[in-house]
């Protein structure tokens, strides 16, 4: 199985607000590239290439279709990641990060099994050309993984009680 054949409750990225700041950026970066062409002053091309360079980091964000994270009957599904077997998990946590004036929320997987025992598909060695591209999740030491909620299209509290309800439901 793979990442686009997956089946069951999914999330996309929202296209509300995520997707213009990475268009505009975009064609920011080629008006500053083709400055510095015509031109031939360095500073353009820096700054084209550093714009074209957050562009393609926040390219992920536009693809609003894909599903990113989601559950079904075999377990937990993070894009670029993998599906982590019900079985394996300890607890599914929604965290409130306060970052200046916002809170963002970070849904928190914590694993009871080492990671290679938890994946049931690995999906973490991707293609090259989007090594650098931004990912839906993050890991820590403890083997917990972090997946910030807010630019999902759904709601994080409902993410959260969708995946906790699947997870005691198929863990047994």
């Amino acid at each position: 199985m793979n990442e686009d054949e997956f089946k069951g409750y999914t999330v996309a990225y929202g296209g509300d607000e995520t997707q213009f700041p990475v268009y505009a950026i975009g064609v920011l970066s080629a008006a500053m590239l083709a400055g510095g062409i015509y031109s031939l002053h360095m500073i353009w091309f820096v700054l084209g290439i550093m714009a074209a360079a957050y562009a393609y980091y926040n390219f992920p964000l536009t693809e609003t279709g894909r599903p990113v994270v989601g559950g079904s009957e075999y377990g937990i599904f993070i894009q670029g990641f993998g599906i982590i077997r019900w079985s394996a998990i300890d607890r599914i946590e929604l965290v409130p990060i306060a970052v200046r004036v916002l809170t963002i929320h970070e849904l928190q997987i914590a694993l009871k099994a080492p990671l290679g025992k938890a994946l049931l598909a690995d999906w973490r060695k991707q293609p090259i050309w989007r090594l650098l591209m931004r990912l839906p999740w993050s890991m820590t030491h403890q083997n917990i993984i972090r997946v910030n909620l807010e630019p999902f299209d759904q709601p994080p509290d409902e993410v959260h009680r969708t995946l906790q309800r699947m997870w005691k439901h198929y863990r047994s």
